[in-house]
């Protein structure tokens, strides 16, 4: 089981894998915008099973939206908004020189955490990034061309907040600027369709497809 604990001054949920010794390739697990939940504590721990010291930052520090308020996680959104990116740069620092890793660290980030993990990105030279349904993701892409790590990017045909066209443009961006990527679409599936945790939006088929490729991703640019 992980642990709470701080990184740098970015607080967080850290999953180390359960059975070896380090060092591990680090992985930085960017919540959604209902904050640090169980779901993302559980990707972290999934992750940390398949060899990854993860590091789940909680970008709201101890405040959290129950899942379904919007209102309240937007107000969180835009209150911790412009402090994330710093926190983020902390937690990539630290866990790249953190004893139990390797110096490898990539990102993957859900929703308001998709975002994040491409302005992380952006910032720093990550070794891989992947953003799952990055809400509000057009909002990076005059930053793009900063990117250096191969990008993985997955989304639903059916999510409102981001349309097709957002996700053609980003996957061209990419094409323009020369950097390694997938784009990767899934038939019937909307926001949020990893979400285990919530019946209303999880799609199985999608999430087990997606769990394979970026598992594949991460083994292939992190080990």
């Amino acid at each position: 089981m992980g642990t709470s604990v701080e990184l740098g001054a970015t607080p967080g949920y850290l999953a180390k894998p359960p059975a070896g010794a380090g060092p591990w390739p680090g992985l930085i697990v960017i919540q959604e915008w209902w904050g640090l939940d169980p779901q993302t504590e559980s990707i972290a721990e999934r992750f940390a099973t398949q060899g990854y010291l993860a590091f789940a930052p909680d970008l709201y520090h101890g405040e959290l939206a129950q899942l379904g308020d919007v209102e309240k996680a937007s107000v969180l959104m835009q209150k911790y908004s412009p402090s994330a990116a710093a926190d983020l740069l902390n937690a990539y620092e630290t866990l790249k020189n953190h004893p139990d890793c390797n110096g490898k660290v990539g990102s993957v980030g859900f929703c308001f955490g998709g975002r994040m993990s491409l302005v992380l990105g952006t910032l720093r030279p990550l070794d891989a990034v992947c953003t799952f349904y990055g809400g509000g993701m057009q909002e990076v892409f005059g930053q793009l061309g900063s990117l250096k790590a191969p990008v993985l990017g997955l989304f639903g045909d059916q999510d409102r907040s981001i349309p097709l066209g957002t996700v053609q443009e980003f996957d061209q961006l990419l094409d323009k600027i020369g950097v390694q990527h997938e784009v990767i679409v899934y038939p019937n599936s909307g926001h949020a369709f990893f979400r285990d945790m919530d019946p209303s939006s999880y799609k199985p088929v999608a999430a087990k497809d997606a769990w394979e490729r970026v598992t594949k991703f991460f083994g292939e640019n992190l080990s």
